[in-house]
């Protein structure tokens, strides 16, 4: 088994760390996929060209720079950590109203998509070039930030389009989510390194990009609460299964357990 997190920004959009300083990190720690998710935000609103101004968004300019480097740290990740490194975005609509506002991850994308159409057109846009859709933090996150209820809000016409819900994002389990019956992933939106403890991702299948998609869109995966400092008091080889942490995350209490379909405890 190996521990994942999809939902994480660099320096190309409001990140604080670059793409490598995220390989490093995450390698080191012994995970075993990763997807840097950085913003890719609507070109015709205010809040969109803001965004664009003060280079916080992914834009047709530095877009392939971006997808080199990625290309450049999966291979480097890989030959390093045994980490797979998955290219992907973080489609981002953003409104004065929290019910007006809607993220969407992309994970294994290849190809630049315009923000600003409507959500079920972006899910298929990122779908047709083969990725997987994700609804980010589609509920409350349960702190003080700007939300995005947009998503939640049309849950039931979106329910067959996405391949999966976020039911974290960040230290708290999204219990609307958890209890919808929807498909599920955990990540941590990391924008800061104190953002590592969070929920996480745990999968059994093989490292590899499309074996890791197929696992998300089947529902073959399971939850576990990270906690770094628990994490970095026992030594962890990068090579071993993430079933081999001295701390015993597949022993935790906060865990989900059968709730993906995994049986694991």
């Amino acid at each position: 088994m190996f521990l994942a997190d999809f939902h994480m920004h660099s320096t190309f959009s409001d990140g604080k760390l670059t793409i490598p300083e995220l390989v490093d990190l995450h390698g080191s720690l012994g995970f075993g996929a990763i997807a840097i998710t950085d913003h890719l935000c609507e070109s015709e609103t205010l809040i969109g060209k803001a965004a664009n101004y003060i280079g916080h968004t992914l834009t047709p300019a530095n877009f392939p720079l971006y997808m080199e480097i990625l290309k450049t740290e999966a291979a480097r990740a890989w030959d390093q950590y045994r980490l797979v490194v998955i290219p992907g975005f973080e489609l981002s609509k953003n409104s004065i109203s929290n019910y007006r506002s809607a993220h969407i991850l992309g994970l294994g994308i290849s190809q630049f998509v315009q923000a600003d159409p409507d959500a079920l057109d972006l899910i298929r846009a990122i779908q047709t070039q083969g990725g997987i859709a994700v609804a980010a933090h589609p509920v409350s996150t349960r702190v003080v930030e700007k939300q995005t209820y947009h998503l939640w809000n049309r849950r039931e016409e979106l329910a067959q389009a996405f391949d999966a819900w976020e039911v974290a994002s960040g230290r708290y389990i999204f219990d609307e989510v958890k209890n919808s019956g929807l498909p599920m992933i955990a990540n941590s939106d990391m924008h800061y390194r104190r953002q590592m403890t969070s929920w996480k991702t745990v999968f059994d299948c093989e490292r590899h990009p499309e074996a890791i998609l197929r696992a998300i869109r089947e529902q073959r995966l399971d939850f576990r609460f990270y906690d770094e400092a628990e994490a970095l008091k026992g030594a962890y080889d990068h090579r071993n299964s993430f079933g081999n942490f001295l701390m015993g995350l597949g022993r935790r209490p906060d865990s989900f357990g059968n709730l993906a379909g995994t049986g694991s405890s």
